[in-house]
């Protein structure tokens, strides 16, 4: 029992229902497929809710108790485990429901649990209350399902073209139904369910709440009847009911009776029809194949007893309560036995069938056709439904078709009564009380039928029989599409009643007559017979049926009759002639005549209205004339009402544009409205008087309402702007100005006897000025004062109406004031929710009203940007600070709020909602508004809850719309759906422009954020908890939600696409910016899980709106790259790898069944099974099948072909009228457009324009087609950039933002590798948009790095120090799947060569594509390519001094490596391309964009320096782009120069020239590029270069004397070194690598040297010492060292004069001694040391610096030894005479190595010759600090081989080195790849000083071991010095030898003193000091452990040797 006594929180009474109601909808009118299977087991389940129908689970004890207690106990809940405890409040409101509705006490606590549920959605209700509305939803749920399932069932009547196994199963279900008793239920729940009853009870028990509450209860209850009542006449329409069924039918019928005013309510309405279609035999003429069926079950055909049951019960004289519905059952029963009677085989029911006639007569006598006109087609709702119209024609048309007899009796005695009415009058009797006007009231009645043509059915077409054959096909036509389609005989008969009741017409039908024709003329087709038939009546031949006037029914009467009035009633006196004329009496018109020319001129006014023929023919009659007459009738005094008449039908007269030309004219020239005042005239005339005086003292105002209806009418077609010419200032203005102040500012004030008429007057005066502004374009002209000529004198004419309805809307003029209380005064009225008169006019004036403030918004910015520009005096306000104004009625601004309160009537009004909205949204554009707005909806409690829920019910306005049958639904409906749409989108793009502004703003209200505290404090909830209201956010997460659970995905992107673009932007929005991002990402993440849900379902297909879909998946994307980055950021790693697996995954979701595939899944984990196993199963990744769905082609509009307007023209036009559309893209405006292309066809002249018009407008039409065209394609094209830039945005965030971890290394690569394929694929398609390249490029390049990235982050996983090929995870190529050992081939990365070889050509095919243009997305290529070739190069490996073990032949004879063999294909595959390629490549090197030009050079570098054959550097030099990247060199000087200011301008010269230098330097590495740079004179060119010739001074307040120099431009210094290095490293190049040409290239430096020799002694100098300072220094001595050398003179192959000659030696010979001076600074004085060792605090990044310094310093020394053996080996060519370069004194080591530090300065001043003693000292600080680098880099080797190992302070350290900030971020496996990438740069800089050490070491050692030698072995002391310089043969040329020696002599005179014997001895024995055991042991150790491997084997042994030796023989 326990499980019984469960709750359902959904509530058995509501939920349920409300599902069966959301299937039958899918089912029958969605046409869902998949919703059929589901009916189905829907009906099944529940059936028996059918059955009982609206029964209600009956109270019950135990419940009873169990509910009583739940206070302590608690409630079990279905689907929630553990039981709930409820509040004694809710088990009270529990118990009252239990009582009010009679159910069982578990049902009412499922329904309050369930209110509380749906409070959200009814802001402003108690659960209590919403349980109320939910009791009933349910029911009505119900009742509509019932309803739909009978509409669809199989029958007679009509069909839903549903699939035939729907219909079998919903009429086999409602059958069933049937059987059961459905009709009993129904009548009796009719019956019983009562709306004031169950208010009573409601108000007893107080479960009434607001009037909105109550109506929306009321509404419900009635719907519920309503619903019941019509299955039943959907079934009887179907198929009949039984003979039961039908009685129980009748029975209900005897007791009805009618409403207040006469007419039957709604639902007795349905069910007399229901009982009209039981005797219904109509169906029988026709002709489908189901006819016999339907025959057979047909009782009224079949069943004898069926006929005679219910044919005594209806002759049962018994009365009804409403006998004329007892009449109207009797009628049809007639009329179906009459129909019977004619079947055939029928004679067995004679004896009913013969009894039709009397059935008849009753029904006649109880006044069946005025109980027809009154009651039925009287009812609210009959119109309503198009087959109760049928009916009741059909009802009529057998009436007149079956029973000619009856109808002819009824005309006798009408003609009959006539007479007896004329004998009485002449008499001067009463007439007789008993008479009958049956006929009378059967034409009234054929008239108010066919009265509104509904559904556009035309029936009355039936009553016309064409006489002559009018195109039968399009008469006939609106009807043979109905089935029911009639013999001709019915239509013979019944268009012979229509001209035979005409004939001979008694006085007493004549009205009655004449409203029959106007009912029948309804409709174009209708209204053409009817004006022929009137015309035919006039015409001579019917002279003598009716005497001499024709047929008084014709228009040849009529239009007599007026002329004659008017002649009549403008003399005021009857003239003899007249007299006898039997219409007029002698004073006016009577009552009778009156009522006569009404009847007549609506008659007109229905004809000319439907038919323009009809309107032309009449109005240019030559006798009939008929403005001219009504024209003059209205001035004659007549009462108000027929002027009012004659005022429509003018009005229906001027539809046609031809003639409203001229009856303006008119109007003006009869001065109905007087617009000019005579001087001597006392008293105003015409209809302002009348409505001042005659109207408002009657009360009524018919004449003020039709005379703005006609201006309504005449406004639209036709304007003339000189109206009134001649005799007053031409304009509108009198009109405006009576219709504004008169009519509209007065109308509120005037007394009414009608209460609606108040609202018509509003309604009519509102509409004419919204028509005014809504035509009005402010134009220049209207800013000027136009000066008209009248009666001489000059005066100002009028502006168009619509200025000066502006001028008036744009101040606060009393116009504007009683807009907006007429705003004020209807919200008020709607917001009672009860019926009151003239509703609907009200509401369409308010309608007016918000149109106008809409036009004013739209067209204030234009007015006043042109009244500022005029000289006018007027001030003007903009509109939406005027509504900002105070309201005086409510001492408030609240004007605003009232227009937004209309969206809380979205559902009754949507036209209304829809106005509002706009008026919003364009108010909410202005910053400054938008606050204000903000305090004055939120300032009042309830009206921000009301406001709140206007916009969300507006939002979620679809909920609310019935099923409508989209191809069925009538034009109103379709109407109001767009109306609703659109009221969303706006106010959708309210939410959009007010999230641009700063908070506080709407959108922020309207989306539930904070708005008292920061944004971003924000706690969103869903609806209802902790008091949420149910926001907007709500509503649009909703309608994207909609659908998500279903495979088809959601629903909003199909059904209205433009919606879910706005709600997917207003979603990105809020996530994008940074006071929303946190809590909106909060919600959807954890509330909502909505990312998930919507991605799933992308990519969207919908081709019919390809742009809406294309920007939902944009802002979609754009969102979901916010979460990933958002998520990664937080570490939310589940988040981020759900979303990863869907977007990248490429298995199915499903996992594998476990059944016998349990050995494939070690199978999956090789590759061969990888790719065997799984191919079936695969499927497209999500990110790529995205891509897919944007289709990079589109279709070109065809060019123009125009005939008339010149295209070039065209063209500049259209460019004319381009602007900006609210998204930003470039559209051209097709409106302006079309007004100035008319406005040019308008200003021509002359016959033949005026001929060829038409020609001309067609033109124009295909202009407008062609640019409507165009639009499309622009704005496709930018969705499709927008959607692509957003997929490359994902793909990006993808690839950089989320955890490398999450995805795996060989899928990543994988998925780049399926990325760049497609993406090439997609772009290098001939179709696709040039316009998308620059977005794809930018994608490629990230794609690629990444790519790069992947593959060599792969290949360094393991560092193993051993042979290389162990490195790396031997994978199997993909196009191998034989086993690794028989399979050599070694694959490079996971993606395999053949991979990266198809990605090279796609990069290398889209480069050519782009052809020439287009250098900026070949920027991003060439950045994608050369990341591409990164891979093929070997990463950094450490020079663990290993390698060098090998043996040469070992080394040569190695199989090619895989970088190698990579590399090798790579330029295979360029070079395949040829010129082409290398030619683009090339031309962006030298010219174009910046970024281009330096990445095209580094692309060359990259390319050059892996061309073994060269080819590209043969293209170069031989097409002559070196020569002019060589020469651009000279036009960079000047800007290089402007870099150096303090403050440059920009930096770009400065990297563009890097990148060139380091294209250059890369040429000059290659011997071939070398001698080709020297060809193109590149020296020369930077001889030539004044730049390097600036260099500033050093600054020691640092940069510009600012404390903190800016971050990213480096000082003055530092850029100039950036020039100048690059110099000099492309000299030291070309140096080393010109072998043939050596002395040419040393030639051309030393130029270089020598041309910038200020700038080289200042460097040599070397002032301070810093990082930069040392490195310029170490390039600049290895130059010197190789350029500087005394032979190159002999050389130079110049002629130089003897001058040139010496500043050459000069030059030389001071470049030596600076250099020499060098050693002794850097061989290591004190300062230097202390330098080295100490903390320099130059920049942040202390380590490398230190690292940096160390090697400048060692390098510097390095390149010094080397050019002081240079000069030693150049110099002598025997021993005997060597060049000495040091003096013999060791000094300096004893110094250094004595107690006595000298710290300062060194001991020899440069300008002198260093002793010898800075060699040895060196030699010792070398050989020390070759150790200390050798323990180093071992530690770093064996740190490197063990990294895991080491300990964590450790790692960091390293880290911080390479990454100064943020180390604690990274993950553990980040940091040992840094450490490992820190070690490897330590190995390798240690590796390097040790080769410099050593190198060091051996030069030393070679100049001691020489001077030494010449010393100790050849030096004569003291003696004559010559023995020095003897042989000094520096130059093999004898020309120079005698001057160079003097020369020489000075120079080594100054330093080197006489060698004195004391010296020499000296000298012997402090080097055998300095020189002792444990250096040279040391030094043998150094080679032992390192010159071994680097070949140079026992050189220093031998050296040590001989040094030993000389050292020894000279102490012997």
């Amino acid at each position: 029992m326990a499980t019984l006594l469960a709750v359902n929180s959904a509530s058995s009474l509501w939920g349920p229902y409300k599902d069966i109601w959301q299937t039958v909808g899918n089912a029958l009118w969605r046409r869902q497929p998949e919703a059929v299977h589901l009916l189905d087991m829907i009906l099944k389940k529940y059936k028996p809710d059918f059955i009982s129908l609206f029964r209600n689970p009956p109270k019950n004890v135990q419940q009873h108790e169990k509910v009583q207690k739940a206070s302590t106990d608690g409630v079990a809940i279905q689907g929630q485990q553990g039981t709930r405890l409820l509040p004694e409040q809710l088990i009270k409101e529990a118990f009252i429901l239990s009582n009010l509705f009679d159910i069982g006490e578990l049902a009412a606590v499922e329904l309050l649990l369930a209110g509380e549920h749906q409070q959200p959605h009814f802001p402003g209700l108690t659960r209590g209350l919403v349980a109320v509305l939910l009791y009933w939803d349910g029911k009505r749920c119900i009742a509509n399902s019932l309803k739909a399932l009978i509409q669809s069932r199989r029958g007679k009547t009509w069909t839903l073209e549903l699939s035939p196994e729907l219909v079998s199963m919903t009429t086999r279900f409602t059958d069933e139904l049937m059987e059961q008793g459905l009709t009993y239920k129904v009548l009796t729940l009719v019956s019983q369910i009562d709306v004031n009853n169950e208010f009573e009870k409601l108000q007893r028990e107080r479960g009434l709440g607001s009037e909105k509450h109550r109506k929306e209860v009321s509404d419900l209850i009635k719907e519920c009847r309503q619903s019941l009542a019509e299955s039943l006449f959907a079934w009887a329409c179907q198929s009949p009911l039984g003979k039961d069924d039908t009685l129980l039918l009748i029975g209900h019928l005897e007791r009805v009776t009618v409403e207040a005013n006469g007419s039957l309510d709604t639902v007795n309405l349905a069910l007399l029809m229901a009982l009209l279609y039981c005797f219904d035999i109509s169906f029988i003429e026709q002709s489908t194949e189901e006819r016999d069926d339907i025959i057979h079950q047909f009782p009224l055909l079949t069943e004898r007893q069926y006929i005679a049951t219910i044919h005594s019960r209806l002759q049962d004289s018994q009365l009804w309560k409403l006998p004329g519905l007892q009449a109207t059952v009797r009628l049809a029963w007639a009329l179906a036995l009459r129909g019977i009677s004619q079947l055939p085989d029928v004679t067995a029911l004679t004896e009913f069938t013969e009894a039709d006639e009397a059935m008849a007569e009753l029904a006649i006598a109880d006044n069946v056709f005025l109980f027809l006109t009154e009651s039925v087609v009287g009812s609210e709702n009959f119109y309503q439904e198009e087959f109760y119209i049928r009916r009741i024609h059909y009802l009529i048309t057998d009436f007149l078709a079956l029973m000619p007899m009856k109808v002819k009796q009824l005309r006798n005695r009408a003609d009959e009564d006539a007479r007896m009415i004329h004998m009485s009058m002449q008499m001067g009797n009463e007439p007789p009380i008993s008479l009958r006007r049956d006929l009378e009231h059967l034409m009234l009645l054929i008239g108010e039928l066919y009265k509104k043509n509904a559904f556009n059915l035309e029936l009355a077409l039936e009553y016309w029989c064409p006489s002559e054959p009018l195109q039968t096909s399009t008469i006939m036509g609106s009807y043979l599409g109905v089935a029911h389609q009639r013999p001709p005989q019915r239509q013979v008969v019944l268009s012979k009643f229509v001209r035979q009741m005409g004939d001979l017409l008694p006085p007493t039908i004549y009205i009655p007559y004449l409203k029959m024709l106007q009912g029948l003329a309804n409709g174009p087709q209708s209204a053409h017979y009817c004006f022929s038939l009137l015309k035919v009546n006039g015409s001579s031949h019917v002279e003598n049926i009716q005497g001499a006037g024709g047929s008084p029914v014709s228009w040849e009467h009529f239009f007599h009759s007026l002329i004659l009035y008017h002649e009549h009633l403008r003399k005021d006196l009857p003239s003899a002639s007249t007299v006898q004329y039997r219409h007029l009496p002698s004073r006016g018109i009577t009552q009778k005549e009156q009522d006569g020319l009404i009847a007549f001129l609506q008659l007109t006014s229905t004809i000319i209205t439907w038919s323009e023929n009809a309107r032309l023919a009449l109005c240019e009659h030559p006798q009939w004339t008929p403005v001219v007459v009504i024209l003059g009738l209205l001035q004659c005094s007549i009462p108000p009402v027929l002027k009012a008449e004659l005022l429509k039908t003018l009005a229906a007269f001027g539809k046609s544009p031809e003639i409203a030309a001229s009856l303006w004219q008119s109007l003006e020239y009869t001065q109905i409205l007087q617009t000019v005042r005579a001087p001597n005239q006392r008293q105003a005339i015409g209809i302002e008087v009348e409505l001042n005086e005659i109207e408002s003292r009657c009360e009524e105002y018919p004449l003020t309402r039709a005379f703005c209806r006609l201006i309504s009418t005449l406004v639209e077609s036709s304007f003339p702007s000189n109206l009134g010419a001649g005799l007053r200032p031409p304009g509108f203005d009198p009109y405006l100005q009576f219709l504004r102040d008169s009519v509209f500012l007065r109308f509120r004030t005037r007394a009414y006897r009608r209460a609606a008429e108040k609202w018509e007057v509003a309604e009519v005066v509102s509409e004419v000025f919204y028509k005014l502004l809504r035509d009005y374009e402010p134009q220049l002209e209207d800013f000027v004062d136009q000066f008209v000529e009248l009666q001489g004198e000059e005066i100002i004419a009028y502006k168009p109406p619509g200025f000066s309805l502006m001028y008036h809307l744009l101040n606060e003029s009393p116009m504007l004031e009683l807009a907006l209380s007429l705003l004020e005064e209807g919200v008020k009225q709607l917001d009672t929710y009860a019926p009151f008169p003239g509703k609907k006019h009200l509401e369409k004036a308010v309608q007016h009203c918000l149109a106008l403030l809409n036009l004013t918004l739209q067209k204030e910015n234009l007015f006043m940007d042109l009244l500022r520009e005029s000289q006018l005096a007027l001030i003007v306000s903009p509109l939406e600070q005027l509504l900002q104004g105070i309201n005086p009625r409510t001492k408030k601004a609240d004007n605003v709020v009232n227009i937004a309160r209309y969206l809380y009537h979205g559902n009754t009004n949507p036209e209304l909602a829809f106005e509002s909205a706009k008026i919003l949204c364009c108010i909410s554009c202005n910053c400054n508004i938008q606050i204000k707005l903000v305090g004055d909806f939120t300032h009042d409690q309830s009206v921000s809850q009301k406001l709140m829920a206007g916009f969300v019910e507006c939002l979620d306005s679809e909920d609310t719309e019935e099923f409508v049958r989209l191809e069925d639904g009538t034009e109103l409906e379709k109407k109001l759906a767009v109306i609703r749409h659109e009221t969303r989108i706006h106010i959708l793009n309210l939410l959009i422009t007010s999230l641009e502004r700063n908070p506080p703003n709407l959108a922020l209200y309207l989306l539930g954020f904070e708005l008292k505290k920061p944004v971003s404090t924000t706690n969103l909830q869903d609806p209802g908890v902790l008091g949420c209201p149910r926001t907007c956010l709500h509503a649009i997460l909703n309608i994207l939600e909609k659908g998500t659970e279903g495979r088809t995905g959601p629903v909003a992107v199909r059904e209205s696409p433009q919606l879910a673009e706005l709600c997917y932007q207003v979603i990105h929005q809020l996530c994008a910016c940074s006071d929303t991002s946190g809590p909106t990402m909060r919600y959807l993440r954890t509330s909502q899980d909505f990312l998930f849900s919507q991605l799933q379902h992308l990519p969207f297909s919908n081709r019919e709106y390809e742009i809406s879909m294309l920007n939902q998946m944009s802002w979609l994307m754009k969102t979901a790259s916010i979460e990933l980055r958002v998520t990664s950021l937080n570490r939310q790693r589940s988040h981020t790898q759900r979303l990863l697996h869907l977007l990248l995954d490429d298995m199915p979701v499903k996992p594998y069944s476990a059944d016998g595939e349990g050995g494939m899944e070690d199978e999956n984990r090789s590759v061969s099974g990888f790719l065997h196993f799984d191919t079936a199963t695969k499927v497209r990744r999500k990110i790529l099948s995205i891509l897919d769905s944007i289709d990079f082609s589109h279709e070109i509009p065809e060019p123009l072909q125009l005939d008339f307007f010149d295209r070039a023209q065209i063209e500049q036009v259209i460019a004319n009228c381009e602007h900006k559309n609210l998204r930003g893209q470039t559209v051209c405006n097709v409106k302006l457009l079309h007004r100035v292309l008319v406005g040019e066809v308008n200003g021509l002249q002359g016959m033949a324009a005026i001929g060829q018009r038409p020609l001309l407008m067609e033109e124009i039409s295909t202009i407008l087609q062609y640019v409507v065209g165009r639009n499309k394609l622009l704005q496709c094209l930018h969705a499709k950039r927008h959607a692509l830039e957003s997929w490359r945005q994902l793909v990006e965030v993808i690839l950089t933002a989320c955890p490398q971890d999450l995805i795996q290394a060989e899928d990543r690569q994988l998925i780049i590798r399926d990325i760049l394929q497609d993406v090439h694929d997609k772009i290098l398609d001939d179709e696709a948009a040039q316009e998308l390249m620059p977005v794809v490029a930018g994608a490629v390049f990230t794609l690629t790095a990444h790519l790069s990235q992947a593959v060599r982050t792969e290949q360094k996983q393991p560092l193993v120090s051993g042979p290389r090929e162990a490195h790396y995870a031997l994978m199997l190529d993909s196009s191998f799947t034989s086993s690794p050992a028989e399979n050599p081939m070694v694959r490079f990365a996971s993606v395999g060569d053949s991979s990266l070889h198809i990605i090279l050509k796609k990069l290398l095919d889209f480069i050519l594509k782009t052809g020439g243009g287009f250098q900026r997305v070949r920027t991003h290529l060439y950045g994608s390519l050369l990341y591409y070739l990164q891979i093929a190069q070997r990463p950094d490996e450490p020079d663990t001094l290993e390698a060098a073990k090998k043996t040469m032949w070992e080394r040569l004879t190695a199989p090619e490596d895989m970088f190698s063999k990579l590399q090798r294909e790579n330029i295979a595959i360029i070079e395949s391309y040829g010129a082409a390629l290398m030619e683009v490549v090339c031309r962006d090197a030298c010219d174009g964009h910046e970024i281009g030009r330096m990445l095209a050079l580094a692309l060359l570098d990259r390319i050059v320096s892996v061309d073994k054959q060269q080819q590209w550097l043969l293209y170069l030099s031989n097409s002559g782009y070196l020569k002019v990247l060589v020469d651009s060199l000279v036009e960079d000087d000047r800007t290089l120069q402007s870099l150096l200011t303090p403050q440059p301008p920009l930096l770009k010269a400065l990297y563009t020239y890097e990148s060139k230098m380091a294209f250059l330097t890369r040429v000059a590495k290659i011997q071939h590029g070398a001698l080709e740079l020297l060809r193109s004179g590149v020296i020369v060119r930077l001889a030539q270069c004044q730049v390097y010739d600036k260099r500033p001074e050093m600054d020691p307040q640092g940069m510009f004397g600012i404390r903190d120099p800016p971050v990213f431009i480096p000082a003055p210094l530092d850029r100039y070194r950036q020039i100048l290095l690059p110099a000099l490293q492309l000299c030291q190049v070309i140096l080393t690598s010109s072998m043939a040409q050596h002395l040419q290239a040393a030639g051309q430096v030393l130029q270089f040297l020598i041309s910038h020799s200020d700038t080289i002694q200042a460097i040599l100098r070397c002032q301070d010492v810093s990082a930069g300072s040392l490195q310029e220094l170490a390039l600049l001595t290895g130059i010197i060292s190789k350029a500087a050398l005394p032979d190159l003179l002999s050389e130079l192959d110049v002629d130089v004069t003897e001058g040139s000659l010496m500043e050459l030696q000069g030059h030389i010979g001071r470049f030596q001694r600076q250099c020499l001076g060098l050693l002794s600074r850097f061989g290591g004085s004190d300062r230097l040391r202390q330098f080295k060792f100490q903390d320099d605090n130059v920049e942040g990044d202390r380590v490398s610096k230190k690292d940096e310094i160390e090697l400048a310093m060692q390098q510097i020394c390095a390149n010094v030894m080397e050019y002081c053996q240079s000069l030693m080996l150049q110099s002598s060519p025997t021993f005997q005479h060597a060049v000495c370069l040091f003096t013999p004194s060791l000094s300096e080591t004893i110094n250094r190595d004595g107690p006595r530090q000298e710290t300062q300065a060194p001991v020899v001043p440069y300008w002198h010759l260093p002793g010898l003693g800075i060699i040895v000292y060196l030699l010792k600080q070398s050989a020390n600090d070759f150790f200390s680098y050798y323990d180093s880099h071992r530690r770093s080797v064996n740190k490197l081989q063990n990294v895991e190992q080491l300990p964590p302070d450790e790692i960091k350290e390293l880290c911080q080195s390479v990454m100064p900030a943020g180390v604690d971020k990274i993950s553990t496996a980040q940091k040992y790849v840094l450490a490992r990438r820190r070690l490897v740069k330590l190995i390798n800089n240690r590796a390097k000083l040790l080769s410099l050490c050593s190198f060091i070491i051996e030069t030393c050692l070679f100049i001691l071991w020489r001077h030494l030698e010449y010393y100790l072995l050849h030096c004569t002391p003291t003696d004559s010095q010559d023995s020095l310089f003897v042989s000094r043969t520096l130059f093999k040329s004898k020309r120079l030898q005698d001057s160079f020696a003097s020369e020489t002599n000075l120079d080594f005179r100054s330093g080197l003193t006489i060698v004195s014997q004391h010296d020499i001895d000296q000298l012997q024995a402090d080097a055998v000091n300095a020189f002792g055991e444990s250096l040279q042991k040391k030094l043998v150790d150094i080679e032992g452990l390192y010159s071994k491997v680097r070949s140079r084997y026992s050189f220093i042994q031998a050296l040590v040797r001989r040094i030993r030796g000389l050292l020894m023989i000279s102490r012997n």
